[in-house]
């Protein structure tokens, strides 16, 4: 690991950052500055204003996203504060490009009130189709994607919690698939019940979990433990049907499913052995899982997931969020309902499914398929449920 850092950051300094503008017209004559800029560019000025929709067919805006931090939360590395979060912001934005074909504008808000956050973000929202909240603490991610949403009519999706939510729908749909079980019959453990793990939590009881068990650092979760936040406490009050008490340890027993958003080294090959028959465990935490897949296989694990890029069956956000947003974008949606979230999760477990084995339940981050599919399956999605301001291409 040392390698790699020492590697980019000699990558970061030679090309001081990874994100550029440059320009889609030609600006090489008279006549290219008099259509670029003045006058000319007088009359789209003129006709956005009289129909601000003409500001999908003119500029930039339908195209571009916005990756939004307050550096609150980021990646492995906390709160590190919104300048020091910039090159993940950048590097965000390379990825919107580079999968999607989107232009995306790194924005880190030095603000940590979360009505000051969302009025300054809400400000310069005009010149975006879409805004990517990422690397924001809980609870505040949670109340901050709310407002923002109910205040604009642009896609507002906070990566964090809904790309997670989607990839891991998506592989655990088809690990189940090959372990001949459904969603339904399965009890499902999770462990870190943040903003990621309340999503799938929400995500997967959409898609039909009923014995689903919350962990946190105190244990399973009880709705009437103040240490929990009022999110927490309302998604344990939903879950948990059997009434399981005690640890980590103590919620595996017999457990299909174990999900974990939380601390390395958590599990070790007793708790795997004490699950059910053939378990799936998806470990993922970064960089160092709640237990390493060799050991996990060793214990008996059918199904092996984390989000490292060494292993195979990466759960990693690069499978959702530029399909989404590229197929939100498309029809012009005002925001990314559950309909779409669901479509999406589909679309990525069907890109494998004529080559579906323990060690690939879901695609490859690279796999040219994905982006499409997801695409078209969200735009489809905010169409039928009209949230969508055109149809397709428009």
């Amino acid at each position: 690991m040392s390698d790699v850092y020492q590697r980019s950051v000699e990558l970061h300094r030679a090309h001081r950052g990874k994100v550029s503008v440059e320009s889609r017209v030609p600006l090489e004559t008279r006549e290219d500055l008099s259509l670029a800029y003045t006058p000319g560019v007088a009359e789209p000025c003129r006709l956005i204003e009289k129909d601000p929709d003409e500001a999908y067919q003119m500029t930039s805006k339908g195209s571009t996203v916005a990756v939004v931090t307050d550096g609150s939360a980021v990646l492995g590395l906390g709160d590190i504060g919104p300048l020091a979060a910039l090159p993940v912001m950048e590097g965000k934005c390379c990825l919107f490009k580079r999968f999607a074909g989107l232009d995306a504008f790194p924005l880190c808000v030095d603000e940590r009130d979360p009505d000051a956050f969302v009025d300054a973000v809400a400000k310069v929202s005009v010149s975006f189709g879409g805004i990517n909240l990422e690397d924001i603490s809980a609870p505040r991610c949670f109340e901050i994607e709310e407002k923002l949403q109910d205040r604009l009519d642009i896609p507002v999706f906070h990566d964090d919690q809904h790309g997670t939510a989607v990839v891991v729908a998506a592989g655990l749909l088809n690990a189940l698939k090959l372990r001949g079980t459904p969603i339904q019959g399965c009890r499902i453990v999770m462990n870190g019940i943040g903003a990621a793990g309340s999503a799938i939590a929400e995500m997967l009881m959409h898609l039909g979990a009923r014995d689903l068990v919350l962990c946190d650092r105190y244990g399973v979760m009880d709705p009437s433990d103040e240490r929990l936040s009022h999110r927490q406490r309302e998604l344990a009050a939903r879950t948990n049907p059997a009434g399981v008490k005690g640890d980590l340890s103590e919620a595996l027993k017999g457990a299909e499913v174990f999900i974990g958003v939380s601390k390395g080294g958590l599990l070790d090959q007793a708790s795997i052995r004490s699950m059910g028959d053939r378990p799936v465990v998806f470990a993922m935490a970064n960089p160092t899982p709640e237990i390493f897949p060799q050991e996990a296989k060793a214990a008996g694990a059918f199904v092996v997931a984390t989000g490292r890029s060494d292993f195979p069956n990466q759960v990693n956000n690069c499978l959702g969020f530029p399909g989404i947003f590229k197929g939100a974008l498309a029809v012009r949606a005002r925001r990314i309902n559950l309909e779409m979230k669901l479509a999406a999760a589909m679309a990525i477990a069907a890109v494998v499914q004529d080559s579906l084995e323990v060690d690939r339940i879901i695609p490859d981050p690279l796999d040219p398929r994905v982006v499409p599919a997801v695409a078209g399956a969200v735009a489809d999605a905010a169409v039928k449920t009209r949230v969508a301001r055109v149809s397709h291409g428009g």
